[in-house]
């Protein structure tokens, strides 16, 4: 390589440099390529060392419910029966879903704008004899409450629940009943395709090409109830229009239920295998234990396998034979972290069920009015949600399936015998259900806020009466037969109208507890003022 020179001209003029390159034989390095590191828009998305053993690719419905269900409903059953929590829940989805008086029919049949008071009453009258347990269950074991409450509890555990409609003498006097069916009878392995008219088998239950449920399989011992053979096992197909199914769906295309408990099994297994090592380590804490060493030469030989016990008393001192030496074992756990893990994990299993955590947990340490009262109205929420599930799973289909047929059979019936019309069918289905509502904590604040809602046309007096869980057509009812049976027994008008709480159309109180001038005493009269 030549290096930049100047040359100067004849007669000493300046020229310009002479340039000359001259190629090196320096290696050429090739170019280095760009590489570019894309960030994903989620950290949820990363696959790296701390997101190994998390899931990558989504299930299906049916592949989830295909490879959980025996186990989550196995696990869900032993919680249930050997865990004081599992129960405890079940025990809050039986009294507040269903209540103590299960959910009641309300008919609402109209003749144009009006009730038709006669059909109304005759078809709660029959839904009423009905509900008895001779009547709606096919064992006559159960009435309609208590069936209410097994499928509930079948819900909680097993995630579904499967209820089957008798029709003939066999049903019982009616000759409409409930047979209450285990969800396990029904296979979730049992699958099959491509069967004629786009016809499938899954889990159990056969549905048509667009999944409307066309027949479900139970297994049975029953020589002349075996249609269908799988797996060593048999079982007989009951049309889809005799099986009530009941479950909660969480994925589009699910066809059996899961257990309301699943995401809290693991904290329920835990917290409970927890609390027995914490049991038991307490248990050695209180025993005083230990081991007796010997000091070399001293002691049986190990060869002779015989022990050496000292049992121990309250309050007394032992002497150790020579050479011997005593070494206490003193475990100090559970200490003070017990109770706050315990909390912590409670909190999450209640979350997970949808409970408050303090009812749950039944701990009350800490609570105010305000706190309690917000965690309550929550729950309550859920549990209105739940019943309305209810009501759509259960209620509404049997109630549809029995109407039919009670019509047609003449079993409900006016008050002067004659029984209602098949033929008005549609309008007889009109009816509405009544969950159980709750008291509140401070009921006086809230019956005075629905009195001032009711005066401000904010709310009706019916929709009061529905939101505490009665039939405002049978309050009314009641409240005009007990006017009546006063007046029969000679009780003067103004302490009947003292005792019912009525206002003139003045807004005056009747009766003695008027305190304000111008208000009526009991004797009709104006007190000074």
């Amino acid at each position: 390589m030549k290096w930049f020179g100047r040359k100067a001209g004849k007669g000493g003029e300046r020229i310009e440099p002479e340039v000359q390159l001259v190629r090196s034989n320096i290696p050429r390095v090739p170019r280095r390529q760009l590489v570019t590191v894309r960030r994903r828009s989620f950290d949820a998305g990363a696959s790296d060392r701390l997101t190994s053993g998390w899931a990558t690719s989504p299930l299906t419905a049916d592949d989830i419910v295909r490879r959980n269900w025996r186990v989550l409903v196995a696990r869900s059953r032993d919680q249930a029966a050997n865990n004081d929590y599992g129960k405890a829940f079940i025990r809050r989805c039986r009294q507040n879903i269903v209540g103590p008086r299960g959910l009641m029919l309300q008919a609402q049949a109209k003749d144009g704008d009006k009730l038709d008071s006669g059909a109304n009453k005759a078809i709660e009258r029959a839904w009423a004899r009905w509900s008895k347990a001779k009547n709606c269950d096919v064992t006559g074991k159960m009435s309609l409450r208590q069936i209410q409450k097994a499928l509930i509890t079948s819900a909680v555990k097993d995630g579904e629940f499967f209820l089957r409609i008798v029709i003939g003498k066999e049903a019982g006097p009616w000759g409409f009943a409930l047979q209450v069916l285990d969800p396990v009878r029904c296979p979730v392995d049992l699958e099959q395709k491509d069967m004629p008219g786009g016809r499938f088998i899954r889990h159990g239950i056969e549905f048509n090409r667009y999944g409307r449920p066309l027949a479900f399989y139970f297994q049975t011992l029953a020589a002349d109830e075996i249609d269908y053979s799988f797996g060593g096992r048999d079982y007989t197909r009951v049309p889809a229009d005799q099986i009530v199914h009941g479950y909660l769906t969480d994925i589009i295309g699910q066809k059996r239920g899961l257990p309301w408990m699943a995401t809290s099994l693991v904290r329920l297994q835990h917290l409970s295998e927890f609390e027995k090592s914490a049991l038991v380590n307490a248990r050695e804490g209180a025993n005083k234990q230990g081991f007796i060493e010997w000091d070399e030469g001293f002691g049986p030989a190990v060869e002779d396998g015989t022990e050496v016990e000292i049992e121990s008393e309250p309050g007394t001192y032992h002497e150790l034979p020579m050479g011997a030496r005593f070494k206490g074992h003193d475990p100090q756990y559970p200490s003070g972290e017990l109770a706050v893990f315990s909390k912590h994990m409670l909190r999450g299993i209640a979350s997970g069920l949808g409970v408050a955590y303090n009812a749950f947990a039944n701990d009350l340490e800490g609570v105010n009015f305000s706190s309690i009262r917000q965690g309550v109205l929550d729950e309550r929420d859920h549990w209105m949600d739940m019943q309305e599930w209810l009501i759509e799973s259960f209620a509404a289909p049997v109630y549809e399936a029995w109407l039919g047929y009670s019509l047609l059979a003449g079993r409900i019936t006016l008050d002067n015998g004659s029984p209602l019309p098949p033929v008005k069918r549609e309008k007889f289905q009109s009816v509405a259900w009544l969950g159980r509502r709750w008291d509140w904590i401070d009921p006086q604040k809230d019956i005075t806020a629905a009195i001032e809602a009711k005066d401000n046309l904010f709310q009706s007096p019916s929709q009061i009466i529905r939101d505490r869980g009665r039939d405002p057509q049978s309050v009314w009812a009641q409240v005009a037969q007990d006017i009546e049976d006063m007046r029969a027994a000679g009780i003067p008008e103004n302490i009947i109208e003292t005792i019912i709480q009525r206002k003139t159309a003045g807004g005056q109180k009747n009766g003695p507890e008027a305190n304000e001038a111008g208000e009526a005493d009991p004797s009709g009269g104006q007190k000074d003022g």
